[in-house]
């Protein structure tokens, strides 16, 4: 009995260890990767096989298939993937003639970095804001690393967010002319440094006005009150005052009339089109700095003046002398916030230079009248003289 039990535990064993170096079993580990490599593309790559001697013939696999991408195996058992396209990503395994696992990797292939395009936003005299996009598309997972410097003085990091690929500078030393910024992509397959040069005073651009808004005045069939707010991202105006371009035109026009702001969030349009729909727009820039750029215009607001008889058809009640003109208007200075009664009072000066006219006119032709009468007068004078001196000179 002892010699038979222990006959049994060798055949256990035996067929344990066979299991184990079954060939079957060794598939179960082929999904299981001792790290990963990575190549680039369309240049050669070379996978080793781990443990493989130098002329036992090895079988390559890749994701479990037999079938592989161009290549050649060397003696050693060494995979040379011939300019490889991305297809020939994957898990790659060897195994020597008995289908015993000797090794296996996991193949990324992709591009080292190459120089980023980048650009960058002031909108204040605070913060500046660059952002990049890559020249060369890796295809490898990459990190980032970004300074900002002044000449003479030392470096700072630039705030990072990789997943919006730009960052953040804040607190600048606005005065200093140069700046730069570096900003460097590393990957697997290398790293590569871009360096940008950046006048602050020509990049600053704030952002346009905000809560733009344009109504009719009430009772003023040719006027528009415009108004809006400083753009949230601009420091105290006081410190840094901006410069705001409003225009407006009736719709349907290519031509823009034009007003000026300084430091002032509202204006009034005297000279709309009455009964006719205008556009209207708002830009802003810094008021110091000539060298700025103006922000984009805001969005473009539709709105009609004030109507006394909104029922009837505008287009009855407006002579055609009233339609507008073809050469655009620009004003630079803000009309003065006159009295309500402006338009009167314009009317009454104009009834009075047209009756000073038709008085001037009227004083003329008698002038002239008075002068042709005395002239023929003085023709009948002299003509009774010579008879008389004819008659004079007469025999009797």
């Amino acid at each position: 009995m002892p010699g038979l039990l222990s006959s049994h535990v060798c055949l256990t064993v035996v067929w344990f260890l066979s299991w184990l170096l079954h060939p079957g079993c060794a598939q179960i580990w082929t999904n299981e990767v001792s790290g990963v490599q990575f190549g680039r593309l369309d240049s050669n790559v070379t996978l080793a096989c781990g443990k493989a001697k130098i002329r036992i013939p090895v079988v390559w696999h890749l994701n479990h298939s037999s079938a592989l991408p161009w290549h050649k195996v060397t003696l050693n058992g060494t995979l040379i993937l011939l300019h490889p396209n991305l297809s020939a990503q994957g898990n790659y395994s060897c195994y020597d003639n008995r289908g015993n696992l000797l090794h296996s990797v996991k193949l990324r292939l992709g591009y080292p970095p190459g120089q980023l395009n980048v650009s960058c936003q002031v909108p204040n005299h605070m913060r500046v804001r660059c952002s990049w996009v890559e020249s060369v598309k890796t295809f490898l997972p990459a990190t980032y690393n970004a300074s900002w410097s002044v000449k003479g003085q030392d470096g700072r990091p630039c705030v990072l967010d990789v997943a919006r690929k730009h960052c953040d500078v804040d607190d600048l030393a606005f005065w200093q002319t140069t700046h730069t910024l570096r900003i460097t992509e590393t990957n697997a397959l290398g790293s590569e440094t871009t360096e940008k040069w950046l006048n602050l005073h020509t990049l600053l651009k704030p952002n346009p006005p905000e809560s733009v808004s344009v109504n009719k005045i009430e009772g003023f069939p040719k006027r528009l009150n415009v108004s809006w707010r400083f753009p949230s991202s601009w420091p105290t105006h006081n410190a840094f005052p901006l410069l705001f371009h409003i225009r407006y035109r009736p719709q349907g026009s290519v031509y823009w009339s034009e007003v000026y702001s300084e430091d002032i969030t509202t204006v009034v349009i005297y000279d709309a089109l009455a009964g006719h729909l205008h556009q209207v727009q708002v830009r802003a820039r810094d008021g110091i700095n000539s060298d700025s750029q103006w922000s984009e215009w805001s969005r473009l607001l539709l709105v009609q003046p004030w109507q006394a008889y909104p029922t009837t058809d505008p287009a009855e009640d407006i002579p055609d002398f009233f339609t507008f003109s073809t050469k655009p208007e620009t004003t630079t200075a803000i009309p003065p916030d006159n009295d309500p009664n402006v338009e009167d009072n314009m009317g009454l000066v104009i009834l009075l230079v047209l009756f000073s006219v038709v008085i001037l006119t009227t004083i003329l032709s008698l002038i002239f009248v008075v002068w042709v009468k005395q002239r023929r007068h003085d023709q009948v004078t002299k003509q009774e003289l010579k008879s008389m001196v004819k008659m004079k000179s007469m025999p009797i």
